[in-house]
């Protein structure tokens, strides 16, 4: 273990927003996207933190803070004591709605921990460590090592990650409605167990989906974003969404809930940008408002600099 960090320079630290799930990955399957979590940071003589960007209302300026929360529960871990930090936080990514604010806290909390402590970890030290606090690994893979990422926890409890590149000729988007899905809530509407049925159907397209996405083949879409292990409970959380997930359209490869939701993750051809406005227009249909964030997925991971 190194020395702990004692000068009182800044730390800059960017983490990216993360989809999950993409159909049928549940719990397994991740993307990086190019909306970030910003933070600047150093030691100080007590605990200051500072918010400003998208929903900055909502993220917690004090002890409660999940970055500061996380770096206490590595430290704890490692039998340290996590000294008082100066905290700035500069956030673009929505809140609450399925695009992996909380898991990019996350990260940046083991992140934030390691440098502060001077603990030397690598990159996928800082990914076993946050998918244990986290409880799967889909969207602190993505967080940490950027791009689209296939995760599992081992017995061990180490997890093992792929990573893919989406291919050229397609491209992503996110459809934001105006209302918050809390993860609680969804994931307390999933069934307790599942039928072999339901469970090689995931498998199979999982699998197609993973094949697809490594070999550019647009034909397995949409079959390839089926999914019946956990959209289908959530339908009644988000008002459009049975519609959404049959939109069919040229240039539409398919539509899958981002996370717990509400937001939709849209697979399109690059330059049909227009499918996306499809998602929107089933929202207003239902009475709520979207967003429409047509970002790039997000190449590298975290990125510290010191």
């Amino acid at each position: 273990m190194s020395s702990r960090v004692d000068e009182r320079r800044w730390f800059r630290l960017r983490v990216p927003a993360s989809s999950a799930n993409l159909g049928p990955g549940f719990d397994a399957i991740g993307l990086a996207l190019e909306l970030y979590l910003e933070c600047r940071f150093r030691p100080s003589d007590a605990l200051r933190i500072r918010v400003e960007g998208r929903d900055a209302a909502q993220i917690p300026q004090g002890p409660e803070n999940l970055i500061w929360q996380t770096a206490l529960a590595v430290a704890q871990d490692v039998s340290e004591t996590m000294p008082p930090i100066e905290l700035e936080i500069r956030n673009e990514i929505p809140v609450g709605k399925g695009l992996g604010s909380s898991a990019a806290a996350l990260t940046a909390g083991v992140v934030i921990a390691d440098c502060v402590l001077g603990l030397g970890w690598k990159p996928l030290r800082i990914l076993d460590e946050a998918a244990r606090i986290e409880g799967h690994p889909d969207n602190v893979a993505a967080c940490v090592l950027g791009s689209i990422v296939a995760a599992a926890i081992d017995e061990g409890g180490c997890t093992r990650a792929v990573r893919l590149a989406l291919p050229e000729h397609f491209a992503v988007a996110v459809v934001v409605p105006d209302f918050d899905l809390p993860t609680s809530k969804a994931r307390a509407v999933l069934p307790e167990s599942y039928s072999r049925e339901d469970a090689i159907f995931n498998l199979q397209r999982a699998a197609l989906l993973i094949a697809a996405l490594a070999t550019g083949c647009p034909t397995a879409f949409p079959a390839a974003l089926e999914d019946r292990l956990h959209q289908p409970y959530r339908m009644p959380l988000v008002p459009g969404l049975e519609e959404i997930l049959k939109l069919r359209a040229p240039g539409l490869l398919g539509c899958a809930l981002s996370g717990a939701g509400p937001s939709v993750l849209v697979f399109y051809e690059k330059g049909r940008d227009e499918v996306c406005d499809l998602v929107r227009q089933v929202f207003a249909l239902h009475g709520h408002d979207a967003e429409v964030l047509r970002t790039a997925i997000a190449d590298k991971g975290y990125e510290l600099e010191q």
